[in-house]
């Protein structure tokens, strides 16, 4: 769907990132902005400011920005296109779509509608549900046995099925619709014609979108009867494999603990925020998929999958390990948890405690040793063909991952498993892609394509540039450690352990005094802001400062660097065309242009929010100007001695300039 940039200029210059983001944040006013406590991540005091006049909001503490369509997809995990539509439909516009017929349009509305209405019954039903809950005593005393609270149990909207085979007829007057049949409440016999509700005497756990939606239900018996669990099927609203339950509900807590915990059951879920840990979710009874992850990237850099520590909570992480390969970049933490057999995370922490729960969490299997152990499964090392084998296993997974420091640490870890130099298990990878890569379908090739970039003919690794000294991990042929079981120092497996439960100790806690996290070393310093820089941030932040600026001011301005004079010509075009706007509307509008790449650094950089009141900053921009103009003027003279032996009028410039800079000088120093 591809939405005009014109239209997404209109829309930002209509809403109010105020009023957008104080839906979720408590803002109060402060000087010219707002403030508020961050809600990307856990602070004590406010970093997180909201600019109404760049429409822009701001967080000093952990770097997020953007404008009103940022905040959604980051704070709501709205993606683009549901951003911009949730915006239009408040402002009551219509999004445009520029490569959309007709006719595709009508299609599209028409299934918006249609999704509407089956979130609308099921939101209906949920309700119902929870009324019927406090009439079944049964389900009650589950839930008190469970140790589950009237408050968790409304925050998740638990509810009860009646037995009866037409409990929902009471509910809605045309049982027969057939809208019912399909959101997946009512099921309809083949034979003979017959409807009957398709949950009867179960617990109910609503699954809710990441905006709040109801969109299906998954019921729990209180006996041992077949299936323990039972879900509503596929519909238009509800696709399994991209859902999670308790997404909805463990947002906050997923920015505040930060990490996400994720489990098999609806029941671990609703018991862990009982009992503490509000940021797990669960998978909807199906393997964790590619999507489940992508999604939980959206409110967090940390993962910790929780599983059985039998066979078949092995099977479960081996596939939640190939869902997550590909997303495990180097600023991104995955880890395995592998509980005692005869426990859940909910009987766990009830027998231990949080505790022991968090030591847990924070001892899990980062990425890279499970990658390891999973390769060499059934692998006898001691033996050539063992570590053959495993070198073999090793290579699909391996290549899955994207290019970083990680994977090269990785690649010499397996090469010193399998006792070679790294550089040639690359070429033996290399060489066994290239054998197999005509028989792959184009899917597979696209999924293993290495970073490298297009026409890349095989997955193995980019190779390091060995000429440059570049050694791998464990390249003495020991590893790191002597059960191959150490994670590599500055990945997957560095820094996890933080504050616990208790408030001493957590996973994750990467930035707060007495944890015994290690700061990756920093890179080259940041090249401090220049005048010019200054002078840009200050006209795209605020833009009405041009109405003041002279032409002697927009000469000297134009006359920097071919950067920074594009882009000052460029807002001086913008703002005699279309007057003031806000950056929120200016970054749009610069989308594709020359200047784009120059204006988003100097608008995200460490220097990019000047804050203050209005008469503050527009005294600081005329030092600035007067700073850059002292500079003009300075090689204006040293152009017009140059001219003096051709040009009969260049003394007197030089003489003008030269009064001009001395005075706008004296100007200077009496305001410092």
């Amino acid at each position: 769907m591809a939405i005009p940039q014109s239209f997404i200029q209109e829309l930002l210059s209509r809403v109010d990132v105020v009023d957008i983001v104080g839906r979720y944040v408590q803002l109060k006013k402060g000087g010219a902005n707002f403030m508020g406590l961050c809600p990307f991540h856990s602070e004590k005091s406010p970093s997180f400011t909201v600019s109404p006049s760049k429409q822009f909001f701001h967080c000093f503490g952990c770097g997020k920005n953007g404008n009103a369509i940022g905040f959604l997809m980051e704070h709501a995990g709205m993606g683009f296109v549901e951003a911009v539509q949730e915006l239009a439909n408040q402002c009551g516009l219509q999004v445009p779509q520029d490569d959309v017929s007709p006719a595709e349009r009508e299609r599209q509305a028409a299934q918006k509608q249609k999704q509407a209405s089956l979130s609308d019954l099921l939101e209906k039903a949920g309700e119902a549900y929870c009324k019927q809950l406090r009439t079944a005593p049964h389900a009650i005393e589950y839930l008190k046995k469970r140790g589950v609270s009237g408050e968790i149990s409304r925050r998740f909207g638990l509810g009860y099925a009646p037995a009866g085979w037409h409990g929902l007829a009471s509910v809605f007057a045309e049982y027969d619709n057939p809208q019912l049949q399909e959101c997946g409440l009512v099921i309809v016999s083949e034979e003979d014609g017959r409807r009957y509700d398709r949950f009867r005497d179960r617990l109910m756990f609503p699954i809710r979108n990441v905006k709040g939606e109801c969109i299906g239900f998954g019921g729990r018996v209180f006996g041992d009867e077949k299936p323990k669990y039972l879900n509503s099927p596929e519909t238009p609203v509800f696709h399994k494999g991209r859902e999670l339950y308790g997404l909805f509900e463990a947002r906050q807590a997923l920015r505040d603990m930060g990490y996400a915990l994720v489990t098999e059951g609806y029941m671990d879920v609703v018991a862990l925020a009982q009992l503490g840990f509000a940021n797990a979710v669960a998978t909807l009874g199906t393997a964790c998929t590619p999507d489940h992850v992508q999604k939980l990237f959206r409110f967090t850099d940390a993962v910790v999958f929780s599983f059985d520590g039998d066979g078949a909570g092995r099977r479960a992480a081996r596939k939640a390990l190939d869902a997550a390969l590909p997303l495990a970049t180097d600023t991104r933490s995955i880890k395995f948890l592998f509980l005692p057999a005869e426990h859940d995370p909910d009987s766990f922490i009830r027998e231990f405690g949080p505790e022991a729960f968090s030591r847990y969490v924070g001892d899990a299997t980062p990425l890279s040793r499970f990658l390891i152990e999973s390769a060499s499964e059934g692998c006898d090392l001691g033996q050539a063909e063992g570590r053959a084998h495993m070198a073999s296993n090793a290579r699909p997974l391996w290549s899955a991952l994207p290019d970083g420091a990680l994977k090269r640490q990785l690649l010499g870890e397996i090469a010193a498993l399998v006792q070679l130099d790294a550089r040639d298990l690359a070429d033996i990878w290399a060489q066994e892609a290239a054998r197999t890569a005509p028989l792959r379908s184009s899917q597979a090739t696209a999924r293993h394509a290495p970073a490298a970039g297009p026409g890349t003919p095989w997955d193995a690794v980019p190779a390091p540039d060995w000429d440059q000294g570049w050694s791998p991990a464990g390249a003495d042929g020991h590893g790191s450690d002597p059960g191959y079981g150490h994670a590599p120092q500055g990945g997957q497996g560095s820094g996890w352990r933080g504050k616990r439960f208790d408030g001493s100790r957590k996973p994750w806690n990467r930035n707060k005094a007495g944890t015994d996290w290690t700061a990756p070393p920093r890179g080259p310093r940041t090249a401090p802001a220049t005048r010019i820089d200054q002078a840009a941030r200050l006209l795209m932040a605020h833009m009405e400062f041009m109405e003041e600026l002279t032409h002697e001011d927009f000469d000297a301005l134009a006359r920097c660097s071919e950067g920074h004079g594009g882009l000052f010509h460029w807002l001086e075009a913008q703002f005699t065309e279309s007057g003031p706007r806000p950056w929120a509307v200016l970054r749009e509008q610069m989308r594709g242009l020359p200047c784009e790449m120059l204006a988003d650094k100097l608008m995200s950089g460490p220097h990019a929010h000047p804050e203050g009141e209005i008469d503050e900053l527009r005294r600081e921009l005329r030092g600035v100007l007067n700073l850059i103009l002292v500079d003009h003027l300075k090689r204006q003279e040293e152009q017009a001695l140059k001219d003096v032996a051709t040009d009969p009028t260049a003394a007197k410039r030089y003489l003008e300039f030269q009064a001009r800079r001395k005075n706008l000088s004296a100007i200077i120093g009496s305001a410092s």
